[in-house]
């Protein structure tokens, strides 16, 4: 008993987490404020139709950005800012921040054949 007593301050300001960063991250990508990301900009952030419709030029579509090559600045001022279609989110910087390491881990190999590939 008493040397649980000496051990309880260190489990009371260990800096340990529930969930890691990346899961962190995927959590607040798939559902961060009630609408996941994933609707409008697919699994992995590739970008999708949201919705198809038919105007006086013919058949249109409305779709979710390709977000896999975005900069953690460019997604900062994306979630901060009132779009046509996008809803505001009122995330953090650092939820975002999150968000962003997330999809930079799931699609490491995309990044990398793109790198690749461009410095050919």
């Amino acid at each position: 008993m008493r040397y649980l007593c000496l051990l309880l301050p260190l489990f009371l300001f260990s800096e340990e987490s529930f969930i890691s960063h990346y899961e962190y991250g995927e959590m607040l990508y798939n559902s961060p404020r009630g609408v996941s990301c994933e609707e409008c900009h697919g699994k992995s952030g590739e970008g999708k139709i949201i919705v198809t419709y038919q105007d006086i030029h013919g058949k249109e579509a409305i779709k979710g950005a390709d977000i896999r090559r975005k900069t953690l600045d460019e997604m900062l001022k994306s979630v901060s800012t009132y779009h046509k279609v996008m809803p505001r989110y009122y995330l953090t910087d650092k939820e975002v921040e999150a968000i962003y390491d997330y999809l930079k881990v799931k699609n490491q190999k995309y990044l990398d054949t793109l790198d690749n590939n461009q410095s050919k």
